[in-house]
């Protein structure tokens, strides 16, 4: 069996400093959303839609330079510790934002979103962080709580930028560095370090890299199957920020305040699942029964947004979907509980390289497969056509799950009562 991660005693400052992390990052990235397309008409003097060309390509800028430094700055937090590269990346993003408050062209725009996608390593050392301090059998918990802070950000950050973005287009930006920079200070007086150094490991430049890091982990099947498992759960669900705002107006046809009432809900169902009902859920079933009734139940809500005639019905599948948010977390806490302590940062940097490879082929996936089916000269039309191929990946995705279960048995604790 793997060795267990060593638990360091900590505050509950230091905790909530990684949740508040979490929580703001998110939220000052939410405020830029409705923002972006008016700064990039302005900066490359276009017209709307030619914006969502360069609008596209801040989102692949920013996806894949997190895809190939994930990994280097997960290996980096295992060497030196989680703290200062929360901290570098806290400040780095707080640069980020105010590059891009200032910008004067389009360039600076790609530079400010590159440098976010090199220090996004605050969610995934983030992670790292809470799995150094928390007991195996609380961890699922703890991830859910970190997912409830995401959703946070990602159902405020839009309302809070709207309303800054009324007053001017760069006001968002602003704020948002602001943001950041409380968010370091705040850090640099409680977060303390959990990493111990005897639990710190040397840097190898060749598993500190996205290729590097999947070859290392492909030899190590107890983590290589869950690692497959969550990367086909996430790029399913890239089908979400992809499709859902142009398949509710093409269906439903949803208005914005539609749209932007139904994301809302989504992300108040995840921040209250993960949040209230994951320690329970975890407690009743055990960490693997968990995983499984989380994919199960997302495979059912997606097949549902697939075929749903009305948008009545959407708002009906949305507390099912939320149900399904325990699948990550408790996916999360598997990985976690089966490797060592020092690898946790070269984990969840690998696992954040994956979801950003899933964010940059997704969209292209499933805006694609919306498009075909929804055409003026398609031979078959059917607009639930992308969550169709999302609920059937989600369904895939049991199959690497449940071979890393047979790989771990006997090794993975049973936590339900």
């Amino acid at each position: 069996m793997t060795e267990a991660p060593a638990i360091r005693k900590h505050g509950k400052n230091a905790f909530l400093f990684v949740i508040i992390t979490v929580a703001m990052d998110m939220l000052a990235f939410g405020m830029i959303v409705p923002v972006i397309p008016s700064l990039v008409q302005e900066l490359a003097n276009i017209p709307a839609e030619e914006a969502t060309l360069y609008i596209g390509g801040l989102g692949a800028t920013y996806a894949f330079m997190n895809f190939l430094f994930g990994p280097t700055l997960g290996a980096v937090s295992d060497r030196f510790g989680r703290r200062p590269v929360l901290l570098a990346s806290i400040a780095t993003l707080a640069l980020d934002f105010l590059v891009m408050a200032l910008a004067h062209n389009i360039l600076l725009l790609f530079i400010g979103r590159a440098l976010s996608g090199i220090s996004g390593a605050t969610y995934s050392t983030a992670n790292a962080y809470i799995a150094d301090v928390t007991e195996p059998e609380n961890r699922g918990k703890a991830f859910g709580m970190i997912g409830a802070a995401f959703g946070f950000g990602f159902v405020f950050g839009p309302v809070f930028g709207g309303l800054l973005g009324d007053i001017d287009p760069r006001a968002p930006f602003f704020a948002a560095a602001g943001l950041a920079v409380l968010n370091f200070c705040y850090g640099m007086f409680v977060l303390p370090e959990s990493l111990a150094k005897e639990d710190r490991r040397k840097f190898e430049a060749a598993r500190a890299n996205p290729f590097g890091a999947v070859k290392h982990f492909s030899k190590l099947p107890h983590i290589a199957w869950f690692l497959v498992a969550a990367g086909t759960f996430f790029l399913a669900h890239t089908v979400f920020p992809s499709t859902w705002s142009v398949h509710g107006e093409i269906r439903y046809d949803w208005t914005p305040k539609e749209i932007g009432l139904s994301l809302g809900l989504v992300g108040v169902g995840a921040a209250v699942v993960q949040a209230g009902l994951m320690g329970v859920v975890l407690k009743r079933l055990g960490t693997v029964k968990t995983a499984i009734l989380g994919i199960v139940v997302n495979v059912l809500a997606l097949l549902g947004y697939a075929f749903a005639g009305a948008g009545w019905i959407v708002y009906m599948i949305i507390p099912l979907g939320a149900l399904g948010g325990v699948a990550g977390p408790a996916v999360n806490s598997l990985m976690s509980t089966l490797t060592p302590r020092n690898a946790q940062g070269e984990l969840q940097g690998a696992s954040a390289s994956l979801n950003s490879l899933a964010m940059i082929l997704g969209p292209l996936i499933m805006s694609s497969t919306l498009y075909h089916f929804t055409r003026a000269d398609t031979k078959v039309h059917f607009a639930g056509a992308a969550f169709l191929l999302a609920a059937i990946l989600t369904a895939l995705a049991l199959i690497p799950f449940l071979q890393g279960v047979r790989a771990n048995k006997g090794a993975i604790p049973d936590t339900a009562e």
